[in-house]
């Protein structure tokens, strides 16, 4: 079988697959980012700050609405690498056909709800009724496009698990061309407003689905699909849902405490939401190359723990460690030398600048916690250790509902309360993500190991 889009991460340089799986992915995530930063730059200043704290008010939100089928696609991946490490080349093929079904069936369910729903959601978490409105029509137009997000970062991350993290890289970089242009087009030439942001993001990713799912047909040796492996697999299925549910579990979690932040936001007015919507984006660019690190860790971890090579594992790991250093002194370096003119990108508000170049100050000294997150994650993740994501997202919530009630009503803090939490709830993740690796319960969650091979 040609192997020219697979990458085998059982053999070789540890450091080397890591760098070289995690490269284009973290060039994809830039990408990615450069989509939200994009939408706020022509929406903060081609528009208005209360615009962009329009589209700020539904980050966790989209968030939360997403985190289910974004789950079972890191949970049908996870099930994929440890087959692929395993050599089980049918079980890899029909786990890729099954994974058509799930993330069809949970994106639609998701897009409806989330459209139904958002005013009514929106107001229960106490938006500013001069953004109200725009919040919700920007949040209907984006849930409604929810399955074609969906499906391209599900069909991205079977392909990642398979060990090609350059072909959903080259649909994301045209893809985010098509956004851009869609973006001058109906907001600076059509006047569409928030609507024509949301519009550009969902039609863009859409096509980048779609580009993904072709190249991959006519390419990947393991989407060479039959009739047999079209047929519904419910063992395959409830192994992605034994990982992906949760997963998605976690992520929820992780966005209740998002809105329960972004609540807390809120009170504090338009401008204080405007600063915390820049800051966002910027973190979410800074979080980029763990994220990257951590999504090499899970395909690593997953590939070799169906090969069962854990001390290949272990060494991977504490290599990871060195590079997630490395990357952090670097952004508090830029955080806090550069805070105020990377503020200026975004907004043209000398209130909003002021705020946020502080308070970007106050989480870059966290950005290492950040990073163990990431990578711990990833490890765990691959592994199949479920039962960590629970605590992971239980811990978020714990931290970000817990910091931001308390330090809010500390009147020194005030304002500051918000970043504040972030950075506080990052530490204790990490340390929870560190103890339940040490705890070693991950080397027995292998979900091939006891399996007969598909004949």
């Amino acid at each position: 079988m040609s192997i020219n889009y697979v990458q085998d991460m059982t053999e070789g340089n540890e450091v080397r697959h890591l760098i070289q799986f995690s490269l284009p992915m973290l060039i994809g995530n830039v990408f990615q980012q450069f989509y939200n930063i994009i939408n706020s730059i022509v929406v903060g200043r081609y528009i208005d700050a209360n615009a962009l704290a329009a589209v700020g008010a539904t980050g966790s939100l989209n968030f939360l609405a997403f985190s289910i089928c974004l789950g079972l696609s890191i949970g049908i991946s996870i099930i994929i690498s440890q087959y692929f490490g395993a050599k089980r080349e049918e079980d890899v093929k029909k786990a890729i056909a099954n994974a058509v079904y799930v993330i069809a069936v949970s994106g639609i369910i998701m897009s409806v709800l989330t459209s139904t729903f958002a005013r009514p959601i929106l107001q229960a978490m106490n938006t500013p009724p001069e953004i109200l409105d725009e919040s919700a029509r920007f949040l209907r137009i984006s849930a409604g496009g929810m399955t074609a997000v969906a499906a391209y970062n599900a069909i991205a991350a079977i392909l990642r698990a398979l060990g090609d993290s350059k072909t959903p890289l080259f649909f994301l970089v045209v893809s985010c061309g098509i956004n851009v242009g869609l973006d001058l087009l109906f907001v600076l030439k059509l006047g569409f407003g928030v609507e024509g942001t949301a519009a550009a993001t969902v039609i863009s990713q859409g096509l980048a689905a779609l580009g993904c799912i072709i190249f991959a047909l006519r390419n990947n040796p393991y989407f060479k699909l039959k009739k047999e492996h079209m047929k519904v697999s419910w063992p395959i299925i409830v192994k992605c849902i034994k990982i992906g549910v949760p997963v998605a579990l976690q992520n929820s979690m992780i966005a209740v405490s998002l809105v329960a932040l972004q609540r807390v936001v809120n009170g504090f007015g338009e401008v204080a939401v405007a600063a915390y919507t820049a800051t966002s984006r910027i973190e979410q660019l800074i979080q980029q190359p763990f994220n990257s690190l951590g999504a090499a860790m899970a395909t690593f971890a997953g590939q070799n723990m169906g090969a069962g090579k854990l001390d290949r594992v272990k060494k991977g790991y504490y290599k990871s460690i060195l590079i997630v250093v490395a990357f952090s002194v670097v952004a508090l370096l830029a955080a806090q030398l550069g805070g105020h003119s990377i503020m200026e990108l975004f907004v043209k508000e000398d209130a909003v600048i002021d705020i946020g170049a502080k308070a970007i100050k106050i989480t870059s000294w966290m950005y290492f916690a950040l990073g163990m997150i990431y990578i711990t994650r990833g490890l765990l993740n691959g592994t199949g250790d479920a039962f960590y994501s629970m605590i992971n997202g239980i811990v978020e919530v714990i931290g970000r509902v817990g910091f931001s009630t308390g330090l809010a009503m500390i009147p020194a803090i005030g304002v500051w309360s918000v970043w504040t939490t972030t950075g506080l709830t990052w530490v204790i993740t990490a340390a929870a993500s560190i103890i339940r690796y040490k705890q070693g319960k991950w080397e027995n969650k292998s979900l091939v190991a006891a399996e007969k091979t598909s004949q």
